[in-house]
């Protein structure tokens, strides 16, 4: 198994993509994520074309065990981030 891709690599690989410098390209990745959470937070969906979608999704109240005691304890309800690979994304794994 390969080692992750840095965020040095990343921004690198943009620039190259982008045909620009590591400026500029690391500009662009630092506003994506803010981006990203603005839109989820407000109960959106982002769509990013080749990679997934990233979406807000709220989970019922729920009845949970904790795993030492076996003790049944009531989770409340809460919000989770859910990202969905896009289709082109995982048929290209998928090869």
């Amino acid at each position: 198994m390969s080692k992750p891709m840095t965020k040095a690599q990343l921004v690198a690989a943009l620039a190259a993509e982008m045909e620009s410098d590591k400026k500029t390209a690391g500009a662009a990745l630092a506003a994506l994520g803010p981006v990203v959470t603005r839109a989820v937070l407000d109960g959106g969906t982002v769509n990013l074309p080749g990679i997934g979608k990233i979406a807000c999704r709220n989970r019922p109240e729920r009845v949970v065990r904790n795993p030492a005691t076996g003790e049944a304890i009531t989770k409340p309800a809460d919000r989770v981030v859910k990202i969905a690979p896009a289709k082109t994304l995982k048929e290209s794994v998928s090869r």
